[in-house]
């Protein structure tokens, strides 16, 4: 093996470690809370950079002690189907991912700090709560994912305070707009989640890892998962007739199809094949659910610079 292809292999393995798949979860929490400023008139290119890269590192990290601690407790040994799964089929070692896990941490706490001196006591807060997060979710002696917190943790930090936190660092203000404005985006990266824990009831019910899924059962699972795919469309309506997004962000409506359709596969199927496929697509429902609300918001800021 040449140099080149050792340093191609291990530059795809640790991307694919990072499942890049989730990391819209990043994106569109930034996305909004970019949308927000540029509206209210207190957007900053470089603290926005910033928070986006310090975020990445963050969830990237979520990500790798994932990857680690599910496979030190025999999460994944009965798993056919998911992202990762890099240390069980032998692409990296788990030293190697514990370590690249501390250096991602370290890395988006470091930006944290410096975004720190550069606006004010609630960043603090808000960073200190999301590396414990980030830590807590797999590791410790509450994993939050092996209780049945992991949706409630995701819905919270990569909702409503992942906005605030990006909105704070370029208004050095609190906002209750920003919180409000996470919240639709909330339901969808915690049906992400959702979906995975769905697929994976059975090799977690070995392990003894207690998702909300296996708590509620199969049937309560998958009301929950409707719960969240059309939470996440009732919530952005009730932004618009309260004033807190532009009425145009309803143009992210186009996307309720395939909402519709994930939700028939995740509340019929029961094959394994099928569920990863819609856990997969659940993620990109909530990239692409962004991706217009922030459309429909670029075409509001436009129409109101040039009216």
């Amino acid at each position: 093996m040449t140099t080149a292809t050792t340093s191609l292999s291990r530059v795809e393995a640790w991307y694919r470690a990072a499942r890049p798949r989730t990391l819209t979860a990043t994106y569109v929490p930034l996305g909004l809370a970019a949308m927000l400023a540029l509206q209210e008139r207190v957007f900053q290119l470089v603290p926005f950079v910033l928070a986006l890269i310090g975020a990445l590192f963050l969830q990237i990290a979520a990500n790798l002690i994932n990857e680690y601690y599910d496979y030190r407790r025999g999460a994944e040994d009965l798993k056919q189907s998911g992202q990762g799964m890099v240390i069980k089929q032998g692409v990296l070692t788990p030293q190697a991912v514990l370590i690249g896990a501390v250096v991602t941490v370290l890395a988006g706490v470091a930006i944290g700090l410096y975004l720190l001196t550069q606006s004010g006591p609630l960043l603090f807060w808000i960073g200190l709560s999301g590396v414990l997060v980030v830590i807590a979710y797999t590791a410790g002696p509450f994993p939050l994912a092996y209780n049945g917190l992991g949706e409630v943790a995701v819905f919270i930090f990569m909702g409503p305070l992942m906005v605030l936190g990006a909105w704070y660092v370029m208004a050095r203000d609190f906002s209750p707009l920003a919180l409000w404005v996470g919240v639709p985006i909330g339901f969808t990266v915690a049906a992400i989640l959702h979906a995975n824990n769905i697929r994976d009831m059975e090799s977690d019910r070995t392990v003894n890892k207690r998702t909300l899924a296996l708590m509620l059962g199969l049937r309560g699972a998958r009301i929950e998962y409707i719960v969240l795919m059309l939470g996440a469309y009732v919530a952005v309506v009730l932004m618009v007739i309260a004033g807190i997004m532009p009425w145009t962000v309803l143009i992210a409506v186009v996307t309720l199809p395939e909402a519709l359709r994930l939700i028939r596969i995740v509340t019929t199927s029961t094959d394994n094949a099928q569920l990863h496929m819609a856990q997969g697509r659940t993620a990109k429902q909530h990239g692409a659910l962004g991706l217009w609300l922030i459309i429909g918001w670029v075409i509001w800021l436009i129409a109101t610079r040039l009216l």
